[in-house]
């Protein structure tokens, strides 16, 4: 089913595939925010990037997500702090920030304002009391620790004014955050690739990837490209390809599903959402929500396998209409999915695959920041510094082990955390 993205999206340019030898400085595979900004950063470091997608730019969960921007990870700091102390997380807490902050810097720097980029602000809503004690302990470890300002808890009454909904208890508003139009974003930051005189081959998959002395051959059914260096970015579709075996078992990719609402009635939109910010709750198979426009747009996680599922999108629409009643009679006009990249420790994983190739995936829901960040930074490392990476930096990759059994072990978890959503804990 079309996105209610790719109805909204501005036109993008023929796609051009690979077609005989090229050369480059760095070869990139895969086509979203990861590697474009990679290719943008390796520009304004005076390097020649190719990249190489397989199907189109933003075809992947960078024009498939719902545009929602944090500076959060999956992983809350909290965590992170009791694990691998509190310094380390005060360089995860910078880097979530400078990955909003970044999403920010690049709408302006290269004019994508169809991106409809704003800092609205997230309000992680709390569906129980126990959440919400974990919610004001998160804001208030981030407040003593590290100084931030951003966040601020909020009861009951202002939440359901807010949201419109009488499911949630209170929560916590971010005011570091924002929304965004994905696929636009992606497609403007191709147009500045382009511009800047890098080229693109879309629907060009790679079939493998070879040293050749000091050079990497990237080869296609259409040619081959001769790189100095090699980035992997391919997140949750990197099993689609051969070539990206080296990386494959380090993700477990998880179907996250979106409906849209048709326009709203103006008497009633008026009263859900009212602050136009993106919208969570704290359920272990979280649910979350936003206005596009005159509509909503809902989403969560759950679906399985690897085609879009009838049954998920139907879950979803009774989520809905159980959240807000006042939208029961309400049709649903468009339904997609795509694929989350989930890593065993929950975070993100940056580093060398040996010498001059990296890779760089596994953003666990959170990718339209932390990607935006980690594609240049990537770049950065392979050419030799030291950028900061905190705990997502990685020796080589890390596989899960007995990755063959993610399938049902996905499924497992899944119906385990159901389950303790349904008993409140």
């Amino acid at each position: 089913p079309f996105s209610l993205w790719r109805e909204t999206a501005s036109p993008a340019p023929p796609a051009a595939s690979l077609a005989g030898r090229a050369s480059a400085d760095i070869a990139i595979v895969g086509g979203g925010y990861t590697a474009l900004c990679a290719a943008l950063r390796a520009i304004e470091r005076g390097l020649n990037p190719v990249i190489l997608e397989a199907a189109a730019i933003g075809w992947g969960a960078s024009g498939r997500n719902g545009g929602v921007i944090s500076t959060k990870f999956r992983a809350s700091l909290s965590d992170i702090a009791r694990h691998h102390g509190i310094e380390t997380a005060r360089r995860m807490h910078r880097i979530g920030h400078d990955a909003m902050d970044c999403v920010e810097r690049n709408v302006e720097a290269f004019g994508i304002s169809d991106a409809g980029f704003a800092r609205s602000g997230n309000l992680r809503c709390a569906h129980n009391p126990l959440a919400l004690a974990r919610l004001e302990t998160e804001a208030e470890t981030a407040r003593t620790l590290f100084g931030d300002t951003s966040l601020s808890v909020i009861g009951a009454d202002q939440t359901r004014e807010e949201t419109g909904s009488g499911a949630f208890v209170g929560g916590v508003l971010s005011t570091h955050a924002g929304v965004i139009h994905p696929l636009n974003y992606a497609r403007g930051l191709a147009r500045a690739v382009r511009a800047a005189g890098a080229n693109i081959f879309e629907r060009s998959p790679v079939l493998s990837c070879r040293r050749q002395g000091e050079l990497h051959i990237v080869k296609t059914a259409g040619g081959e490209v001769a790189a100095k260096h090699l980035l992997l970015a391919t997140n949750g579709y990197s099993d689609i390809s051969p070539a990206t075996a080296a990386i494959r078992g380090t993700v477990i990719p998880f179907r996250s599903a979106m409906i849209a609402t048709e326009p709203l009635d103006p008497g009633i939109r008026a009263k859900l959402m009212i602050r136009g910010r993106s919208y969570s709750e704290t359920r272990r198979m979280m649910r979350w929500f936003r206005p596009v426009g005159d509509r909503m747009l809902f989403g969560g996680r759950g679906a399985f396998g690897k085609a879009d599922s009838a049954s998920a999108f139907h879950a979803l629409e009774v989520a809905l209409k159980q959240m807000f009643p006042q939208l029961k009679d309400v049709a649903i006009t468009h339904r997609w999915s795509g694929l989350v990249a989930m890593t065993m420790d929950s975070l993100p994983q940056v580093g060398m695959l040996e010498e001059r190739a990296g890779f760089a995936l596994g953003y666990n829901g959170a990718g339209v920041a932390l990607s935006s960040l980690m594609g240049p930074r990537a770049v950065d490392m392979m050419l030799g510094d030291t950028p900061e990476l905190g705990l997502m930096r990685r020796d080589g990759p890390k596989p899960i082990p007995f990755y063959f059994l993610r399938e049902p072990v996905v499924r497992t978890v899944a119906g385990w955390y159901q389950f303790l959503d349904r008993i409140g804990r």
